[in-house]
């Protein structure tokens, strides 16, 4: 068998590994999935009416809380990797001749993928609070195609950050910037209607360019600088993110 085979074989264990750990905490379920809802609901039907964003209150925020739903997922990568580092079972796969890159790439998929159901969830409850896109096929696989990216992306960095921890607990921690961030960006109100050094700082992290490009598509007025830059963070990141990873986890392992 070819080693490009072996690879993808180890990684298709690695992935179904991962979800069976998934699955069974339901703790990560709630974080990753009930709990962005929770938010959703707290701010369209508490918040919502206090804010003057031009529309609808869901359709202005349903994209940031689609990056949202995102962040808050991927707490369980981090202290996944770490105890996986931790606790001695990446030396147990070294045993078993498990391709090295099958670990990391196993845990990068299942965040990937939890965090397109933590978004379809998203959707569908926005829909029944009365959601209404003007997107086109086109723009809703577009959509999809940059949560892919941001999933993809998030992943690589929160392995990064799970492989440098200490600690299980320290990994959890910090995940905490990037659970963070979408509320200091343009997700639930314009970046300009906040305070100078706060409205600065949303402006050019790198979540508000993804939210008002996910907006942008999902509204039918897309901004092409907006779309650049969202690609262009998604892309650094992950590229940041799998050479830390692959750098800490052939110093650890």
């Amino acid at each position: 068998m070819s080693a490009v085979a072996t690879s993808f074989g180890d990684s298709a264990v690695m992935l179904r590994r991962n979800l069976k750990h998934t699955l069974r905490n339901p703790t990560t379920v709630f974080n990753a999935i009930l709990f962005p809802i929770v938010i959703m609901l707290m701010f369209v039907k508490v918040f919502g009416g206090a804010f003057s964003v031009g529309s609808s209150y869901i359709n202005y925020a349903t994209p940031g809380l689609l990056v949202m739903a995102v962040s808050y997922g991927l707490s369980a990568t981090a202290t996944g990797v770490n105890s996986d580092m931790t606790k001695g079972i990446i030396n147990r796969f070294k045993v078993m001749d498990v391709s090295r890159g099958a670990v990391l790439t196993g845990h990068v998929v299942v965040t990937t993928l939890r965090c397109l159901v933590a978004c379809a969830a998203i959707v569908g409850v926005a829909f029944a609070l009365g959601f209404r896109p003007s997107a086109s096929a086109l723009d809703w696989l577009a959509a999809v195609g940059l949560v892919v990216l941001l999933g993809f992306a998030a992943g690589w960095l929160t392995v990064a950050l799970g492989l440098a921890a200490k600690s299980v607990e320290s990994a959890g921690v910090a995940t905490v910037p990037l659970i963070m961030l979408p509320f200091l960006s343009s997700a639930f109100v314009p970046a300009e209607s906040m305070g100078a050094g706060v409205r600065q700082f949303a402006e050019y992290q790198p979540f508000t360019p993804i939210i008002e490009t996910l907006r942008g598509l999902l509204m039918g007025n897309l901004s092409t600088g907006s779309a650049i830059a969202a690609v262009a963070w998604c892309v650094g990141l992950a590229l940041v993110g799998y050479l830390w990873s692959v750098s800490t986890f052939n110093k650890r392992a």
